[in-house]
């Protein structure tokens, strides 16, 4: 019989590449991940991995059983949680992937709304950046994310069912006393000479700043970088930076000026699912708290 966990393991490598990014993921060694594949590759009596270099990666058998292995697995959890839930309100652990503006707006209040209403209903916070959160739903880390579909490096594809939730406009953020604070629309070009605030390299918002910076014709001059929205926010309130955020990032707490830009730029939010995998009346629940919202920016 087929191992579900070594099914995992395949499945992870489908996705993320490399063997050490499996290992990392699973919190093994990439001997034990090798060792479990070839275990798999025996019980299977196929050959599923092949060398390239010092590379492994999946033979067509190999990618074929991957794929079909991430719906084996959904099957299992959904029978599971049908057997614990049976004759009763639907019950069992959902993990919920969301990026950090969305986390605090848009996932926590589905949360407690779901534990006042459905108790028996386990759900797993994770905070989860676009480039990071897709990954995560592919390989089944994740059952829902909340992501956005314009970030251009995880592309979409068959496997993935999209869920529309809201638009949210990219707005200029300044001290309060800033001479821009206070005047209509921004155009970027009139700020190459400020410091800025980004976001970590290579995540949504810090490719997003980079390639709006450019376009306007310079290079931004960063002097800070915060995976955190609140630090970036802390920092410009302090008159240290000014930063381009999506507007569902700027808490009211904080004394900052937001400007919509010359040339508007929208996010559009959406709730992701794997497309194939079995009907979850929990799974379902968690997308229907995210979309009735009531503060969504549609």
């Amino acid at each position: 019989m087929l191992n579900p966990w070594r099914l995992s393991l395949l499945s992870r490598l489908d996705t993320l590449g490399t063997v050490r990014a499996v290992a990392k993921a699973a919190n093994l060694s990439a001997s034990s991940v090798s060792q479990q594949l070839a275990v798999l590759e025996a019980e299977t009596r196929t050959h599923l991995l092949e060398r390239t270099g010092r590379r492994v990666r999946l033979t067509p058998a190999g990618r074929m059983l991957a794929r079909r292995a991430r719906a084996i697995l959904d099957h299992m959890d959904t029978v599971e949680a049908e057997l614990r839930g049976l004759g009763e309100e639907p019950a069992g652990l959902v993990r919920l992937g969301a990026f950090q503006s969305a986390i605090h707006t848009i996932a926590v209040p589905a949360v407690n709304r779901l534990a006042r209403s459905h108790p028996r209903l386990q759900i797993e916070l994770l905070e989860l950046e676009p480039h990071v959160s897709m990954p995560a739903l592919r390989v089944g880390d994740a059952d829902v994310i909340i992501t956005t579909t314009d970030f251009v490096e995880q592309p979409l594809g068959p496997d993935i069912d999209l869920v529309p939730l809201a638009t949210d406009p990219i707005v200029l953020v300044v001290p309060p006393g800033h001479p821009a604070a206070g005047r209509g629309p921004a155009d970027l070009a009139a700020y190459a000479s400020e410091p800025w605030a980004f976001d970590i390299p290579q995540s949504y918002m810090a490719n997003l700043a980079t390639r709006l910076c450019r376009e306007a014709g310079f290079e931004p001059r960063v002097i800070a970088r915060f995976s955190n929205y609140m630090m970036t926010l802390q920092h410009v309130e302090a008159g240290l930076s000014i930063a381009l955020l999506p507007g569902l990032a700027v808490d009211r707490r904080y004394r900052v000026a937001t400007r919509e830009l010359a040339t508007p730029v929208d996010r559009s939010i959406t709730a992701a699912i794997r497309r194939g995998s079995a009907p979850r009346a929990a799974v379902d629940l968690v997308l229907e708290a995210i979309r009735s919202h009531p503060e969504l920016p549609l």
